[in-house]
């Protein structure tokens, strides 16, 4: 990715957006892929409706946000305009937010603790939906990261499907940042294959093509997207 595509001022997000897909593409060629098996989900946190605006005229759906308050002022706005979209929370979700993530929300990726699917699984049976849920593995076992760790992954995933009957498509990583990626997309891809999830979200702005190359099925990129962020 050049400086230019990256830089913070004016990003040109149509061209972030051909060079990513094209790297995407040859990910997947390299590897016998089809690139329609990949979902590029546009991570467009800290980025306001107008900046985030070019990716959905360029024809992009699937966006993620970190949190619940953030993704409830920009996207209903958009959503009026673009209803076909998918977005994401690829950021922590507390309990008491729970709610509003539900309505907001198509798809939830980071189910990373016993007592949220719990609160998941009983709003559910109070209103009778769920989004599409991920499970957050702590790949890494990292301290400072939400997730299940890998040892704990089994019984975690089992208790979600067999016993609240969640609606869990696949799991979700972010693995260590100074490590070589790629044995933790392997694990994640074997944990996921144990369960029969089709679902693996990992890889970001700096590892997506190995991620890609090892099975990912979605891939989270913003920086590579729409520039350094307006935190």
């Amino acid at each position: 990715m050049s400086d230019q595509h990256l830089s913070s001022g004016n990003p040109d997000i149509a061209a972030n957006l051909a060079e990513i897909q094209q790297n995407i593409d040859k990910a997947c060629t390299a590897v016998g892929r089809a690139p329609s098996d990949v979902t590029l989900i546009c991570v467009s946190k800290n980025h306001d409706a107008d900046h985030v605006h070019p990716a959905l005229v360029g024809g992009r759906r699937v966006f993620g946000e970190n949190r619940v308050q953030e993704a409830a002022r920009k996207w209903p706005g958009l959503r009026d305009e673009f209803p076909d979209i998918e977005l994401h929370l690829i950021g922590p979700l507390q309990t008491n937010k729970l709610k509003d993530a539900v309505v907001l929300f198509d798809v939830i990726e980071t189910v990373d603790r016993p007592k949220l699917a719990n609160a998941l699984a009983k709003h559910r049976d109070t209103i009778g939906e769920c989004p599409d849920l991920y499970i957050q593995i702590n790949i890494g076992e990292e301290p400072q990261k939400a997730g299940i760790a890998p040892a704990d992954a089994d019984d975690f995933i089992i208790d979600c499907i067999e016993r609240l009957k969640l609606p869990i498509k696949g799991l979700m990583c972010i693995p260590p940042v100074d490590e070589e990626p790629a044995p933790y997309f392997v694990l994640l891809g074997k944990i996921a294959d144990r369960h029969g999830l089709a679902i693996r979200s990992m890889g970001m702005s700096g590892d997506y093509e190995a991620a890609v190359r090892l099975g990912a099925t979605h891939i989270r990129i913003g920086t590579a997207i729409f520039g350094s962020r307006g935190y």
